[in-house]
């Protein structure tokens, strides 16, 4: 056996060593140069179904979530929040001019109940020496709440607007949709409103059914507003 050493450059190199061997160079990516890139999932809008079978917002079909409708995008114009049942409406009625035009709405009412009331001897007030008879007050109640619910019902199924709405450019609108109250809704309405005003406690009524349009929100009802589901909005 001989004990010469093996020529130079003959043994093993030193990038054989097994202690030595750096690994090559990652991929850009990661993984071996000689593997496949990287699936990479589909972009929205390829045709083929995102990554966990959830389908990306799309917004061209319907509004978007904020600001909907024409007339704004806050509450109290226009729809502020998706499913907004105001989106797309007219903004709502200033309560001041809901006041106003209740106040027409009662002094034509009001002088057709006087005029009725006379005509067929119904009146409150006698000049009899008992001054105030409980059987003639009770009827020209009756009466006065009678015209009233009619005149609101028929005008609020109408168009909307009773004459007083009508000068003011102010008009019921069904919550839902924006549409003009059925009979039995603005039926609802109208009674919720005149039953306790012609029957008892007017004023204190008036005040807290339509006042109650100034402190609510969002949608600005007054109590026989809610009772129906209706809003006022602007007619303009």
């Amino acid at each position: 056996m001989s004990t010469e050493p093996p020529p130079f450059g003959s043994g093993p190199s030193p990038d054989d060593d097994r202690f030595r061997k750096q690994p090559p160079p990652p991929h850009q990516g990661g993984g071996s140069p000689h593997d496949p890139p990287p699936q990479q999932p589909p972009p929205y809008g390829s045709g083929q179904e995102p990554p966990y079978g959830k389908q990306p917002p799309s917004y061209g079909s319907q509004p978007p979530p904020y600001g909907g409708g024409p007339y704004g995008g806050d509450p109290y114009g226009g729809g502020q929040y998706p499913n907004d049942p105001l989106a797309g409406m007219p903004p709502l009625a200033d309560s001041g001019k809901r006041v106003l035009a209740r106040i027409i709405d009662m002094i034509l009412v009001g002088i057709v109940v006087g005029l009725l009331a006379w005509a067929f001897r119904i009146s409150q007030y006698t000049v009899d020496s008992d001054g105030f008879e409980f059987g003639k007050s009770l009827a020209q109640e009756a009466l006065a709440a009678v015209l009233y619910i009619a005149y609101d019902t028929f005008f609020t199924v109408r168009n909307g607007q009773t004459l007083g709405k009508k000068l003011l450019k102010l008009r019921v609108a069904d919550l839902n949709d924006g549409s003009t109250p059925s009979t039995q809704t603005a039926l609802i309405r109208a009674a919720v409103l005149w039953l306790p005003f012609a029957f008892c406690c007017a004023c204190i009524w008036t005040a807290i059914a339509g006042g109650w349009s100034f402190f609510d929100k969002p949608y600005k009802q007054g109590l026989h507003d809610k009772a129906a589901k209706t809003v006022v909005v602007s007619a303009s």
